[in-house]
């Protein structure tokens, strides 16, 4: 059974936005740190942003603060990420993570590609 599924990804111009969403199937929210990370070809996977099990706590990488927001709503298990004034630096797979002490679940990942 698939884990976590992401939606949302696609090809958008420098300047313009996207929101991608990711759903839990097997699990609930409510007790996990949940997160975004971006991969390129050859290169380590990136942080992009965090959200506390609680809701009350966020981090992002320093590269998209003020242009991304992350969003949970454990009501209904899912965790979006709102991503504005995209450039072609930020083209990558997309993945969203839950973790908890016990468990660690990935996407399957969504392709974001910004161009002109």
């Amino acid at each position: 059974q698939v884990q976590l599924v992401e939606v949302g990804g696609g090809l958008v111009q420098p300047g313009g936005s996207l929101r991608l969403s990711c759903a839990a199937s097997t699990f609930t929210f409510s007790n996990y740190d949940m997160s975004w990370y971006r991969q390129t070809p050859g290169k380590e996977r990136e942080l992009v942003a965090a959200m506390r099990s609680t809701g009350g706590s966020t981090i992002y990488a320093d590269s998209v603060k003020g242009r991304f927001t992350i969003f949970r709503d454990n009501a209904k298990n899912t965790v979006d990420l709102q991503m504005n004034s995209l450039q072609p630096e930020d083209t990558a797979v997309y993945y969203c993570n839950a973790h908890s002490v016990w468990n660690n679940y990935w996407g399957q990942g969504t392709q974001v590609t910004v161009s002109s």
